[in-house]
C-alpha cells in the first residue's frame, strides 16, 4: 500500500462562469479503519484562494501552517495580497525543496485571479508530491478516489456553469466518486467562490 493512501481522502476543484469551486470528503482513516468524519482538508489561504490537501494527515497539518506562514510573509513583504497563480508557484517550490524526502501531499488550488481590467477569472491548479504543476481549464482532482473523480467529472462538467449549477455538479461528482472508493467519503465539504462571496456547504454522504 502506498503511503499516499494511508489516511485516505480526495479533493476536486472545478471552473465555472466567473466562479470556481473546490470540494473534499471528510473522512480520516487509518487504512480501512475509520477515525474521524469531520477531518478538514480545504483551507482558506486568502479571501480568494482555497487550498485542498489530500494525502498523509500529519503532512496536511504541517503544510497548512507552512503555507499560512509563507503567504503571510509574502503579504508583509509585498504589501499586497498574493494572487492564485503566484500562490501555485509558491506551493510548487515549497514541495520541490523537499523532493528527496517529500511531503506526502498532492495539493489542489482554486481561486479567482485578478485580470488587468479589474475583473476576476477562475483559476485552478494541482501538483504532485514534488511540486510538478498541472494547470487546467475544467477541473483537477487528487486523492485516493482520483481515478473515479476523473470519470464522473468528465461526464458531468460543462463550460460556463453558474455558481449554483457548479455547486450541484461538483457535489454530485464528489459524492458519486467517493462511493466507489473505500478510503474516501463520510460526507463532503464544498466551497464556491464568486467575486462577491464564498459559499460553504457541508454535505451528508454514505457512512458505510
Amino acid at each position: 500500500m502506498s503511503i499516499m493512501e494511508y489516511n485516505g481522502g480526495s479533493v476536486i476543484a472545478m471552473v465555472g462562469k466567473d466562479c470556481v469551486a473546490i470540494a473534499s470528503d471528510l473522512r480520516l482513516g487509518n487504512q480501512a479503519l475509520g477515525i474521524s468524519s469531520n477531518f478538514q482538508k480545504i483551507f482558506p489561504m486568502t479571501n480568494r484562494i482555497f487550498l485542498g490537501l489530500p494525502g498523509l494527515a500529519t503532512d496536511v497539518t504541517t503544510l497548512k501552517e507552512t503555507f499560512r506562514y509563507r503567504v503571510n510573509m509574502f503579504t508583509i513583504k509585498e504589501e499586497r495580497e498574493i494572487e492564485p497563480e503566484t500562490f501555485a508557484h509558491l506551493v510548487s517550490s515549497t514541495l520541490y525543496e523537499r523532493r528527496f524526502g517529500p511531503w506526502f501531499i498532492e495539493p489542489v488550488m482554486a481561486g479567482l485571479q485578478k485580470t488587468h481590467d479589474g475583473g476576476y477569472k477562475p483559476y485552478i491548479a494541482a501538483t504532485d508530491l514534488i511540486g510538478c504543476l498541472n494547470f487546467a481549464k475544467d477541473f483537477v482532482v487528487a486523492g485516493t478516489a482520483s481515478t473515479k473523480l476523473f470519470g464522473v467529472a468528465e461526464g458531468l462538467w460543462e463550460p460556463d456553469l453558474e455558481p449554483e449549477d457548479l455547486f450541484e455538479t461538483i457535489s454530485q461528482t464528489l459524492l458519486n466518486a467517493v462511493d466507489r472508493d473505500a478510503y474516501s467519503g463520510w460526507g463532503a465539504e464544498v466551497y464556491v467562490l464568486t467575486k462577491d462571496k464564498v459559499i460553504k456547504r457541508t454535505l451528508k454522504g454514505r457512512m458505510d
